[in-house]
């Protein structure tokens, strides 16, 4: 009886949650294809200098502050409102954004669309003071069709309410009664629960006759010849189109006919230029559709042919072992908090080649869409996550279904959103479930998964293996947490602290409770293991003439135990040291000054000596 109830509530939750974000035509392919700029389609980038105004009586909608802000002070968008201002770091509550702009005339009979890179965590957007949407969960874009409600002879005001309060029905959660953490703010997971609107806000039209609604990509090859396969989805009046794909000095055309405003291309490459770390060629693709007549609508996108695929003990780029080499990190910087910022994604790039790394997972959430881009270009292989980060599964069984539906809610967009890059390789469903009453003293894999909490788990790998057989799926396991959860991935990502959180300062106990579980692990499952996070607090500029917690030397020894210990593992696939950079945390008395210090740069991008010794062991 107590599993119908809960079958029941889903069905129900499900339905409200998708009525509740479908207002004004939000459907996620809204989000499939990033705003561009050509003949066609037009482009106006919202983000700049917006108004902004505390709400924490939750009293502005109904005071109609969606008609206007008065008594407002000043904001940067993109950025997290924590950072900015002398008396609200701490503050979660409900905010009010606001910025008024014209509709450019030439824009007329034309769709026009708001789009939202990230409002974190819940987000209502009003034009002209009448509401047009809202979406729940940060970190991914949501886009409302506007026209109807813009004004052609005067400014527009656009009002977007936030707010991030901690919950623990969120994805994220917080304020999770015996948790693993004991932090102020009440995040259950460890890093600064930064509030805002983080990426770009976009104005964009498209025609209204005809317009290309998504385009998947998939991409293979044969011997030397390579197999670009093209999903159209068109919506409109259009009736025919062209694919042509370019690079390396070819150039190919297909024509092809829409039926039921779909249609399916596939370009064959002779002598194709494969997508890999070490030549990361793109391919430019341009899909244009038309009627009888004339092109209706036309978009443009870069993709890399290559395959991604795993054996028991490795995974395969191009049909080949490569070893993942980098890090795990975050959008975080001061000043901006997780706001996006183009200076710091190029010099963090830059900072991860110096060091030899070729990857990175996206921890704990969806990363900027420029980042991505950025990664194609670069040819970093991404583990691409949602912000599943803090699940567990004892408790409520009501707050449980809500999680569930956030969950696949985040790998719809998240799918939607990335499904065309050649750098992500892996789809990622959670990071650090943990099961009730944990105890990281012992080896991993000592907790017995819930039967209710596999159920879920097998939900979620199904709905992205559903969306896209083409790469791999994974779950990152949390130390001490049960090893049934990560026998559900194609690969095994787990992250281990031995010799920091448990056999404190005793590397060879570390290592040697390493070879017992992962080689127990890989006997259980037969799949290739990730260490998806190992690393050890390091103050900078603390040195001891003898290696100690805390110092640098310490954390280059950790490291290098670690690194050691996977040579001498053919079914280690990749090692990601936790972190890149050291980052913004809530207060906590294990964490000196609310910052994370496993950074092998500074937060401010200063390398640490184990910077140096990553650059010395990885570009060998």
């Amino acid at each position: 009886m107590n599993n119908l109830r809960t079958l029941f509530f889903l069905a129900i939750l499900s339905l409200y949650h998708l009525n509740a974000n479908s207002q004004s035509s939000n459907d996620i392919s809204s989000i499939a294809l990033f705003p561009q700029q050509n003949e066609i389609r037009n482009t106006i980038n919202l983000s700049g200098i917006w108004r902004f105004k505390k709400d924490s009586l939750e009293v502005g909608e109904k005071e109609n502050w969606q008609n206007g802000l008065t008594n407002y002070r000043s904001i940067a968008v993109p950025g997290s409102w924590n950072e900015q201002f002398t008396d609200s770091r701490d503050y979660l509550g409900m905010v009010w954004y606001e910025k008024e702009t014209y509709a450019p005339s030439t824009w007329r009979g034309q769709r026009i669309f708001i789009r939202v890179g990230s409002a974190t965590y819940a987000a209502k957007v009003w034009i002209n003071g009448q509401l047009v949407g809202k979406h729940e969960g940060g970190n991914l874009p949501f886009a409302f069709e506007i026209g109807s409600y813009l004004k052609w002879d005067s400014s527009n005001r656009i009002s977007i309410q936030v707010e991030n309060l901690l919950k623990p029905t969120r994805v994220p959660t917080g304020e999770v009664k015996g948790g693993p953490f004991t932090n102020f703010p009440k995040s259950n997971y460890d890093f600064f629960p930064y509030a805002g609107l983080h990426r770009d806000v976009w104005l964009y039209s498209l025609p209204s006759i005809a317009s290309i609604k998504d385009i998947t990509v998939k991409t293979g090859f044969t011997n030397t010849t390579g197999n670009v396969e093209v999903k159209i989805e068109a919506e409109g009046k259009a009736s025919k189109g062209t694919v042509i794909l370019f690079g390396n000095g070819k150039r190919f055309e297909v024509p092809f006919s829409l039926t039921n405003n779909q249609a399916t291309v596939n370009v064959s490459i002779p002598e194709v230029r494969l997508w890999s770390p070490e030549d990361p060629h793109l391919y430019t693709l341009d899909v244009s559709i038309s009627d009888a007549k004339t092109t209706l609508d036309h978009y443009s996108l870069e993709t890399g042919v290559r395959t991604i695929s795993k054996n028991n003990k490795q995974v395969l780029l191009n049909g080949k072992p490569i070893f993942l080499k980098g890090f795990g990190k975050h959008e975080d910087f001061p000043i901006i908090g997780r706001g996006s910022s183009n200076p710091v994604m190029i010099k963090d790039f830059a900072l991860m080649k110096w060091t030899g790394a070729n990857s990175f997972r996206t921890s704990h959430y969806p990363y900027d869409e420029e980042f991505m881009r950025m990664a194609d270009r670069e040819g970093f292989l991404i583990i691409d996550e949602i912000p599943a980060v803090g699940l567990y599964f004892h408790g409520d069984t009501t707050e449980l279904a809500q999680r569930q539906v956030i969950c696949k809610q985040y790998l719809n967009e998240l799918i939607t959103r990335d499904k065309n890059h050649p750098s992500v390789i892996m789809w990622c469903i959670a990071n650090e479930p943990f099961p009730k009453d944990l105890s990281v003293s012992g080896g991993g894999g000592d907790r017995s998964a819930s039967p209710k909490s596999i159920e879920l788990f097998k939900e979620l790998f199904a709905l992205v293996k559903a969306k896209d057989n083409t790469r791999l799926a994974t779950l990152v396991g949390v130390m001490g947490g049960p090893k049934e959860w990560v026998g559900l991935g194609d690969v095994m990502c787990v992250n281990r602290y031995y010799g920091w959180y448990t056999h404190t300062g005793e590397l060879a106990a570390a290592t040697k409770l390493l070879h017992l579980e992962l080689d127990g692990l890989h006997k259980a499952y037969n799949k290739p293991i990730i260490i998806t996070e190992f690393g050890a607090d390091t103050y900078p500029g603390m040195h001891t003439e003898q290696s100690e917690m805390f110092t640098e030397e310490f954390q280059v020894e950790f490291l290098k135990a670690y690194l050691d210990f996977a040579d001498q593992k053919d079914y280690i696939a990749g090692m990601h040291v936790w972190a890149f950079s050291d980052f913004k945390t809530g207060q906590g008395i294990i964490r000196f000054g609310g910052v994370n210090y496993k950074g092998v740069f500074t937060r401010d991008r200063k390398p640490k000596t184990a910077a140096y010794y990553l650059r010395s062991r990885w570009n060998k």
